[in-house]
């Protein structure tokens, strides 16, 4: 099945995780080089509920507005997908080229892909989708206990471009 953007989409982790993956369809080799690494994305698809991504934001006053989400997913090597319910300050302030940190951590992975306290930090730039088949396309991806909380889909989804991906020392992310 393709998606709206040329994507392939299939399920990731079975019915109970409520994910999808969402391939990128390459056109050069350039494109082939994944700033999101691979073995990351089962890791932050199933973070929920144990190891809840927090996502920042700038708010107009000019202080960090520091959320947990548990709608974030790798749409694909280049960009992190939420969905956003529609309340509160995040929602209202987040807009096309908004800058956005992820932070996700799992303890676990200290021992084996982030030896750095098992933190992975993502910086990038938002693109809003408040209707289209992106958007439609991000609600389905999200965990099914996200989509209860939103069963009318009256919020939105967000695509966050990855510009940058480091360890909690600042590192870039490698393997």
């Amino acid at each position: 099945m393709r998606a709206a953007n040329g994507r392939s989409i299939a399920p990731a982790f079975g019915p109970e995780a409520g994910r999808c993956r969402i391939n990128h369809v390459s056109g050069s080799e350039e494109d082939d080089v994944a700033i999101i690494l691979q073995v990351l994305h089962e890791h932050i698809n199933t973070a929920l509920p144990d190891h809840t991504c927090l996502v920042g934001t700038v708010l107009p006053d000019g202080y960090a507005q520091i959320t947990m989400r548990g709608s974030v997913f790798v749409y694909d090597d280049e960009h992190i997908g939420m969905w956003d319910r529609g309340r509160g300050s995040t929602a209202e302030h987040i807009q096309d080229g908004s800058k956005v940190t992820i932070f996700f951590r799992k303890r676990p992975l200290r021992d084996t892909i982030l030896p750095k306290s098992g933190v992975a930090r993502f910086y990038g730039v938002a693109k809003v989708h408040k209707s289209g088949p992106v958007r439609d396309e991000i609600y389905a991806c999200i965990v099914e206990g996200e989509q209860k909380a939103d069963p009318e889909k009256k919020g939105f989804g967000v695509l966050v471009r990855i510009e940058r991906a480091e360890d909690f020392s600042g590192a870039p992310l490698a393997l």
